[in-house]
């Protein structure tokens, strides 16, 4: 299972330098073996609504979501405690944290109870 970040997505999204990369990465995995953070979904919503790409967006909400089965992590508000001390452990910025809790085994199988870790990230 691959825990997937913004910057993946968004390289595909805009047809970026490694957009092909992505692209065959995306097609050589099931997509109910990708995983997206809230905060990585909104932080695209972001990204892509202040370039004007909105049809971008709608398209990939409906390819991603509506269509596929990728699965979308939280963390919850007592997970706030370990993501501080994962910024300060090892220098993260609040997203990247945010990405290493949200990948954090224990924490995956409480939320969804499929015995299934994450074990990588992209």
């Amino acid at each position: 299972m691959y825990l997937v970040d913004t910057n993946v997505w968004l390289e595909r999204l805009l047809n970026q330098d490694k957009s092909d990369q992505v692209g065959r990465f995306l097609n050589d995995v099931s997509p109910r073996d990708l995983f997206i953070t809230h905060f990585a979904f909104h932080s695209i919503c972001v990204i892509l609504t202040r370039l004007a790409r909105t049809e971008v967006l709608l398209d990939f909400v409906q390819d991603v979501f509506v269509e596929g089965t990728v699965n979308v992590v939280s963390i919850k508000p007592s997970d706030t405690r370990a993501l501080l001390e994962a910024i300060g452990a090892y220098k993260l910025d609040f997203d990247d944290s945010y990405q290493y809790v949200a990948a954090d085994p224990a924490r995956y199988r409480s939320r969804f109870c499929n015995g299934r870790p994450i074990i990588s990230t992209l």
